[in-house]
């Protein structure tokens, strides 16, 4: 079969490997499409925690196709594992896939897939709801522009940060209220309730100190890098406040509470209210490209990469 595979320089090249095969308790999904994400880049680095990656390494976490084997054969399935989706065939646990509906467009799924996941939980974890103001930063992402539609789905006053007015105003049209330009202007001094972030690194305290009183602050994803020191003394520093910080994986979510999950996402995006949003479709030989759009942080929403 055909799989990007890391190269000693880091970089992807897609070439012919053997077929995988499926040990106990596993199963082999024949793929249909590919999320690339910014955990990607992160295995392709050799920088993502418990796994290998680096040189020799398939990255790709989450796929979208058919399970051919065992007492799921047949079925249509959203796939994760640590790594091995950027190919035609996929191995995984068989506790590791979510049901997909049979007339469902494969590029529309991976590019809702973790992403929405990951979104429709931060917002849970932050318990946020219908009056709250969320602040998303990173809005112009994968988790971005679908943490932009579900917080105004609940009834959320949404504030976007982004990189660019061209991408403000998608995000306006996807439901954001306000939006503040992030390279030409600085996100105004003021309180909200949540903030969701997916960026993280040395900007981190800065976000964390627009938190109001009891405000909640999840940390969904890390593609500015690692926070800086300053994140405890902010928390101290508004002490009085009650501030809380979250971290959130999905990793973190057992299997039962991922499929419920799935369920509603799925059920938001069959009724109109979530819309995936995909910026751009490759073929797998074009994997390499893929790694360096998300990498330079251009797409708007997800990277597809079809198999054929």
């Amino acid at each position: 079969m055909l799989a990007a595979v890391v190269r000693e320089s880091g970089k992807l090249e897609t070439v012919e490997v053997p077929d995988p095969v499926p040990g106990p308790g596993q199963v082999l999904v024949d793929v249909e499409a590919i999320g690339a994400g910014y955990v990607d880049v992160m295995i392709s680095r050799g920088q993502y925690p418990g796994a290998t990656g680096g040189a020799g390494t398939v990255p790709g976490v989450e796929v979208v196709g058919r399970v051919r084997d065992g007492d799921l054969a047949g079925r249509r399935v959203l796939a994760f594992a640590g790594d091995g989706g950027y190919a035609e065939q996929f191995v995984t646990g068989a506790s590791a896939v979510l049901p997909v509906p049979e007339d469902a467009d494969a590029t529309e799924v991976a590019a809702l897939g973790m992403n929405a996941l990951v979104a429709h939980l931060a917002l849970r974890r932050a318990s946020a709801a219908a009056g709250d103001s969320v602040l998303i930063r990173g809005a112009g992402g994968g988790i971005g522009v679908l943490t932009t539609q579900l917080a105004r789905a609940i009834g959320a006053d949404v504030t976007a940060v982004t990189s660019s007015q061209a991408r403000g105003e998608r995000l306006r049209e996807l439901g954001a209220s306000r939006i503040f330009d992030r390279t030409t202007a600085e996100v105004p001094a003021e309180s909200y309730d949540v903030v969701i972030d997916t960026v993280a690194g040395p900007g981190t305290a800065s976000y964390l100190g627009l938190l109001g009183g009891n405000g909640r602050y999840v940390l969904a994803g890390a593609a500015g890098g690692m926070p800086s020191d300053d994140v405890v003394a902010t928390l101290l520093r508004d002490f009085h406040r009650s501030p809380s910080l979250f971290a959130f994986s999905l990793n973190s979510v057992a299997a039962p509470d991922l499929l419920r999950a799935w369920e509603e996402v799925t059920a938001l995006w069959q009724r109109g209210e979530l819309t995936p949003v995909i910026h751009d479709r490759l073929k797998l030989g074009e994997a390499a490209h893929a790694i360096e759009l998300v990498e330079r942080g251009t797409p708007f929403g997800k990277v597809v990469l079809l198999p054929r």
